[in-house]
Parts: structure tokens; sequence; C-alpha cells
């Protein structure tokens, strides 16, 4: 299946569209199934309302991270340092070319970190899922290098996806005789990046970064937002996804 035609199907599975075509539902039932349509209309506005709302949606993506933590570097070893694309920031009017997005650069930040601290060879992995000249790995590679001063060894930009991501990957790494990694992605992308790593084969050291946190909780935690629905959308985009996983390993 295409990249388009994943997100295609996917954005009618997510907020808030699967939330909007409830609340359509229940609208256009009004008259024949009344009883029927205001609990679906009711139920749209009280998932929206809480997908909306920072405190419930960033709640969710905790149960996605688990408890925060760190590899201990001295006992947790592996022999490189796999960093998976984040998106692309397009023609960017400050600089020449394409260049990373900012999820990606959260991920290079810390990959620049670890790299310097274990001294480990780095894969970058991202494709050209929307058919851009420069690939996301490119752009990382770039990044890392002349901003960072950070070495990438491998860079795998044919995939369109994780699992694409890891089994392309795999197949660089196997060449070298590597078969343990630190994986570097976002915390709430961990638990699916690491299970569709170790079905490709690789033993994984999980590596996250960027994990949701507050300074407080406090009343504009109750109010609904529109970064907390984009957060409802990671969340559920990310239990569709390892269930999919499941089904298909």
């Amino acid at each position: 299946m295409t990249w388009f035609f994943t997100h295609l199907i996917s954005a009618f599975l997510l907020p808030p569209l699967n939330l909007l075509l409830l609340g359509t539902a229940g609208i256009l039932l009004w008259h024949r199934r009344p009883r029927l349509a205001r609990i679906l209309t009711t139920a749209a506005l009280s998932l929206l309302w809480l997908c909306a709302t920072p405190y419930f949606a960033e709640g969710a993506l905790h149960l996605l991270e688990g408890a925060p933590n760190t590899p201990d570097l001295r006992t947790a070893q592996a022999d490189a340092i796999v960093v998976l694309g984040g998106g692309t920031y397009f023609h960017p009017p400050e600089y020449a070319t394409d260049t990373v997005s900012d999820s990606a650069l959260v991920r290079l930040r810390y990959a620049a970190k670890l790299q310097r601290e274990t001294g480990k060879p780095i894969l970058v992995t991202g494709g050209k899922p929307l058919g851009n000249n420069l690939s996301e790995a490119q752009q990382m590679k770039a990044v890392l290098e002349n901003e960072f001063g950070v070495p990438v060894r491998w860079t795998e930009d044919a995939s369109d996806n994780t699992r694409e991501n890891a089994r392309n990957s795999y197949r660089l790494l196997q060449r070298a005789g590597i078969r343990r990694i630190y994986l570097v992605t976002h915390a709430w992308h961990m638990p699916r990046a690491s299970m569709a790593f170790r079905q490709a084969g690789l033993d994984v050291v999980p590596t996250p970064t960027a994990w949701t946190t507050r300074y407080k909780t406090g009343l504009l935690d109750f109010v609904p937002r529109a970064e907390a629905l984009r957060d409802s959308k990671i969340f559920m985009h990310e239990l569709i996804g390892l269930a999919w996983y499941r089904l298909k390993s």
C-alpha cells in the first residue's frame, strides 16, 4: 500500500475526522433515529473535548512512553546508533534547500549527544514519501555533519515508513556485522519503532527522546487546545500501528 493511501485511510480513523464523521452521522439521523442520533452526537462532542484537552491527551501519550528513563550506556552497550526520520521542512526561505523538520531535529540533537558519549557510528533512515528530491536521510546526514559536527556512516533513504526503516536498516547493518543498536526516536514512537526493528532481526537498546513533560498541572490544562488534539492523533495512530504490527508478525 502506498504512502498516500495509508495516510488517507488513517485520516478516517484518527481525530478530528473520525469524530467529525461520528457527529455528522448523528445529525443525519436526527429525525429518523432521534435516540441514536443523540447518542452519536453526544459521543462525538465528548470525545472531541477529551481529545482536545491537554491533561487527557498528554496522559494518553504517557501510557505509550512509560516511565521516563535513559539507558546506562556503561552496561546497555550497542554497536551502532540508528536515527529515525521525522519529516521535512519543505522549501525553507532561510535555507538553500529542504531540511529536517523540528521533530527530526530533536532526534538528531539527542543522536549527536549519544554519539559523542559512545563513539558508535550512526545510521540515518528516511526516504522520500512525498516524492521530493532530497530524502529525509540525506537531510539528517547534512544536519548532523555540518551543524553538529558528527559523522554519519550509513544513509538509508529508500524507506517510506517505520517498518521499511527497520528492514532496510537491518540489511545495511547486517553487511557490517552489526546486530545490536541504539534506536533514537520520540518516546511515544519507541514502542512501535522498537517492535519493528526487533521483528526485522535487530537487537534494540531503546534510547528515546522528546518525552511528554509539563512544568506543572494548572487550570489551563483542562481547556481544549489544538495542540492537544494533535497529541491525541499521535496516540491513536501509534495504537493502531502497534495492533497492525502484531497482526502482521
